[in-house]
C-alpha cells in the first residue's frame, strides 16, 4: 500500500464527492485504491463517499469477480438548491470537457494530478 495522499489546504471548487463520481465515470471498473490515488483521498474516505452516493441513488454497483462495476444514474438531479435542475450527466459532461481540453493543451504533465 502507498502512503497517505498529499494533503491540500484551502478551498476548492469541486467537492470530493464530485471528484469520486468523475473518477468512476471515467472507468466503471475502477478500484477504490485507484480512485483514492487519483482524487488524493484515503481509501476509507472514498469508501464513505461511495456509500453516500449509493445511499442517495446517484451510484450503484454490482460485484463481478473480485471487483465492482459501478453504474451512475445520469438523470439524478444535484442536491443543492442552487443547482436545481442540473443533472449528474450535465456535471460530468462539464468535467469531461475540461479534462479533454487540459490533455489537448499540454498532456497529463500539465495537471497537478497523478495519472490514473
Amino acid at each position: 500500500m502507498g502512503g497517505a495522499p498529499e494533503s491540500h489546504t484551502g478551498w476548492t471548487f469541486l467537492t470530493n464527492h464530485a471528484r469520486v463520481l468523475a473518477a468512476i465515470a471515467d472507468d466503471q471498473n475502477v478500484r477504490i485504491r485507484d480512485i483514492a490515488a487519483h482524487c488524493r483521498l484515503t481509501e476509507r474516505a472514498v469508501q464513505k463517499i461511495i456509500g453516500d452516493l449509493e445511499r442517495d441513488g446517484y451510484l450503484s454497483h454490482t460485484r463481478e469477480g473480485r471487483g465492482n462495476i459501478y453504474r451512475i444514474d445520469p438523470a439524478k438531479v444535484l442536491r443543492h438548491p442552487a443547482e436545481s435542475g442540473l443533472t449528474v450527466a450535465a456535471l460530468l459532461s462539464l468535467l469531461a470537457q475540461d479534462e479533454a481540453h487540459r490533455f489537448q493543451e499540454g498532456g497529463a504533465a500539465s495537471t497537478d494530478r497523478p495519472a490514473p
